[in-house]
């Protein structure tokens, strides 16, 4: 299994970027797709960005598309997002979470998920 740590997080200008990176120890990282999920207050927690175990695959919210790009180093036990042109929509807290699969799609529901981390937060002002 593997336990992802989520860094990267901060207090931005809207139009700013950010780079959040999400380390999972635990061995083969490659054999794991990993997503992107965000919750702000009082919202429910939703789907960002998603990555095949391979790294070929990826997949954003429509709400981020343009402006989010997930990416992973296997060599390094780590995916990124990077979060460019940030709007005052998007602080929330920031979740990464790990699935270990044979497939080589993208997994985008939460539920599909078994190890998250505890979250780093993006505040954005404007």
């Amino acid at each position: 299994q593997v336990q992802p740590v989520e860094s990267g997080g901060g207090l931005v200008q809207a139009g700013a970027y950010l780079r959040l990176a999400c380390a999972a120890s635990g061995s083969t990282f490659s054999s794991y797709a990993m997503g992107w999920f965000r919750q702000a207050p009082g919202k429910e927690r939703e789907f960002v960005a998603g990555i095949s175990r391979t790294g070929v695959s990826t997949y954003y919210a429509d709400s981020v598309k343009g402006r989010f790009t997930i990416s992973r180093d296997n060599a390094k036990n780590t995916v990124y997002l990077q979060m460019n042109s940030l709007k005052p929509e998007d602080p929330a807290v920031y979740y990464c979470a790990a699935r270990i699969t044979r497939a080589t799609g993208v997994l985008l529901s939460q539920m599909r998920y078994d190890y998250w981390g505890q979250g780093t937060q993006v505040t954005v002002s404007s």
